[in-house]
């Protein structure tokens, strides 16, 4: 967001993301590959006859079709090679759009090395030349549908392929990328309704990113916001605390820190597990306890966790058995053993008692009486321990 510099840049390169999702990956790297807000990340805008810029026509290679895994590979040539196909297109930030200027074109042959079978594209306008350059890459049918199909797998399932994954799972959906032509929805309308996504090794294996955590955990306890309707400052305020807390943790929302994104998301042998270290653990305990325990004001306006509230819409939350049950359900993506459960029980809902009934009296007197603060204060307080137990656990950090 930074080098990019323009709201409406960004907020169309976002839109073209989301919208195109689930569409044609071939037509989506061919719009990314125009798109005003890349050319000036990359700076396309800046890649012309004369010097030729090979930041894009690298990236197109690497990133985002084929990967540094394939062996033999596209060289350096291939890079400079792609770079002179993609010089002339700039950017018109009046209208937010981009454009060929053909002066600015190479219309010299482009030469490809053997891994694209030694092809030439021909000089010509700057859109012909494109689509004979993603045809080009295309062509590649295995590397391309390997890699994006990999990337699909690590954000889905689990970031570690072994040999069975790959035989059983990334060869089939790769084979269906392509059959598809490049429609993304059918592999993942495979992957997702199949038994392999639903293996019980796959559950709660990815740890929370920062923006997840936050924003799921508002989610899952129905946190209200102020109604940016009504108050957009306010819910602007509170959107911010959010993004702040989850910027702390090393996750700065529309701001990665570069072209690959956050290495949580690509980095071998780590992967995910980089979100959580010593010094990010302890904010994103914070953020929980804050939310739990007091809330974050701004102005007038507030946010915070309702414990009770959150306890009112669960099955039957005068039974503590059910009320955890139920609890953990929603919170948790692993399970939690009887023993903890029990343990947990007796320490917070029944104050170290032994009976489930000290907490269904607890309950049923406030539900009898909610205006009464002594009965409020018993039930609250102990949800509220509750739940900041649940959220401060190992197991909440996992999705």
């Amino acid at each position: 967001s930074v080098t990019i510099g323009d709201p409406l840049m960004l907020y169309k390169h976002h839109s073209l993301l989301r919208s195109s999702a689930v569409g044609n990956f071939k037509t989506l790297v061919r719009n990314v590959t125009t798109d005003p807000g890349m050319l000036v990340y990359l700076n396309g805008n800046q890649n012309t006859n004369t010097a030729p810029d090979e930041n894009y026509g690298r990236e197109l290679q690497e990133l985002f079709t084929l990967g540094k895994e394939n062996n033999p590979n596209y060289t350096e040539d291939d890079v400079k090679a792609a770079a002179k196909v993609l010089t002339g297109w700039r950017t018109d930030e009046a209208t937010t759009t981009s454009a060929m200027v053909a002066a600015k074109h190479d219309t010299s042959s482009k030469q490809f090395s053997s891994f694209f079978s030694s092809t030439v594209i021909a000089g010509g306008t700057g859109d012909a030349e494109l689509d004979a350059l993603l045809d080009m890459i295309f062509n590649k049918k295995a590397a391309v549908s390997q890699f994006i199909v990999k990337k699909i797998y690590r954000w889905f399932c689990y970031y570690t392929i072994d040999a069975t994954a790959q035989a059983n799972v990334i060869d089939p959906l790769a084979q269906l990328f392509q059959d598809s032509n490049w429609e993304i929805k059918p592999v993942l309308d495979a992957l997702l309704k199949s038994e392999h996504f639903f293996d019980a090794l796959n559950r709660g294996c990815f740890i929370k990113s920062p923006l997840d955590l936050a924003v799921n955990l508002c989610r899952e306890f129905g946190v209200i916001f102020p109604d940016a309707a009504a108050d957009y400052a306010g819910a602007y305020n509170m959107w911010e605390f959010l993004r702040a807390a989850s910027a702390i943790s090393n996750q700065n929302f529309a701001d990665p820190p570069n072209v690959s994104g956050w290495p949580s998301y690509y980095q071998p042998p780590q992967f995910y597990e980089l979100w959580i270290n010593s010094d990010t653990l302890p904010k994103r305990n914070q953020l929980t306890d804050i939310l739990v325990y007091y809330g974050y004001t701004r102005g007038s306006s507030n946010i915070k966790i309702d414990p009770i509230a959150f306890a009112q819409k669960l099955s039957n939350p005068g039974d503590p058995n059910a009320l955890i049950a139920d609890s953990l359900a929603i919170l948790y993506r692993v399970p939690v053993s009887d023993t903890s459960k029990a343990t947990i029980k007796t320490t917070i809902l029944l104050s170290g008692q032994t009976s489930d009934y000290y907490w269904t009296n607890a309950w049923n007197a406030y539900i009898a009486n909610p205006t009464d603060s002594m009965a409020f204060q018993t039930v609250y307080m102990r949800l509220r321990d509750l739940y900041r137990y649940f959220m401060n656990l190992a197991e909440y950090q996992l999705a």
